[in-house]
């Protein structure tokens, strides 16, 4: 089936109601991918398990990370997923998958939804290699993050580059723009004046993501799981927002607007 043509994306705060998550009943919710405030890791095949009086519908999805090699890839997943950031920059071999699920509230119906967000993450020489891993990657993929750092000029130069190559020839699949490192630099390789430059020209969402480590429970080991979900929540919201709304466009339940209207 074709796709339809781009969706523009929505308005921050229109699909997905953005606090939800620290709401009493957005915590009930929550508490089904934490266990006494650790984050719970879920494989490919698992799910999370909640009360059998939540009637609630999973939205699957699979998104591509694609980024220059040692942007912070692997590092913006291990927090998204709640794991360990490695400490020491590894290139990532072959494909890595993560699973990561979110529940959100629907601004129009009140409605929850269990996102499942399924990552694929390709280290660059892996890339490189074979042939094969960006197409297995690409394929049926409903959304591409890409990455930059601010502490690494280059990344960010060669972002339009990474838009062309990795989603130029693939219509109607939501493209969402990363900056990691953002607390790391004292002056940064990437000011504002040129992401504004870059919104305007591709309108496509840009987040921020400090790569701070995340805080620890009171062993002063364990991460906790409920303050890493907060620092990353921004992150998964505008996510479901861009995919929920890019399904309903999709579905005729939304006029789409292809990229060329003025």
């Amino acid at each position: 089936s074709r796709r339809p043509a781009m969706a523009r994306p929505p308005a921050p705060g229109s699909v997905i109601v953005p606090d939800w998550h620290e709401s009493a009943e957005g915590k009930e919710y929550l508490a089904c991918i934490l266990r006494k405030n650790r984050r719970r890791v879920f494989g490919l095949l698992e799910r999370p398990v909640l009360p059998p009086s939540v009637a609630i519908d999973t939205a699957s999805y699979k998104i591509f990370v694609s980024g220059k090699s040692g942007v912070g890839k692997t590092a913006l997943l291990a927090k998204l997923a709640g794991l360990e950031v490695p400490v020491l920059h590894h290139e990532t071999t072959g494909i890595q998958t993560t699973v990561v699920f979110w529940p959100a509230k629907l601004r129009a119906s009140d409605r929850v939804v269990m996102f499942r967000f399924e990552f694929w993450d390709c280290g660059e020489s892996a890339l490189k290699k074979f042939d094969h891993m960006l197409p297995a990657c690409k394929e049926k993929t409903d959304a591409f993050l890409f990455l930059f750092s601010f502490t690494d000029r280059a990344s960010f130069d060669d972002l339009p580059g990474q838009l062309a190559r990795v989603a130029g020839e693939v219509p109607g699949v939501v493209r969402m723009v990363i900056g990691s490192k953002f607390d790391q630099y004292m002056h940064t390789d990437v000011p504002e004046r040129d992401l504004t430059a870059f919104r305007q020209a591709w309108e496509l969402p840009l987040l921020r993501v400090k790569s701070v480590p995340g805080r620890r429970l009171a062993d002063g080991r364990t991460l906790d799981g409920r303050a890493g979900l907060a620092d990353i929540a921004h992150v998964l919201n505008s996510l479901a927002e861009q995919l929920w709304h890019q399904d309903q466009v999709a579905a005729g339940l939304l006029p789409g607007t292809s990229e060329n209207t003025p």
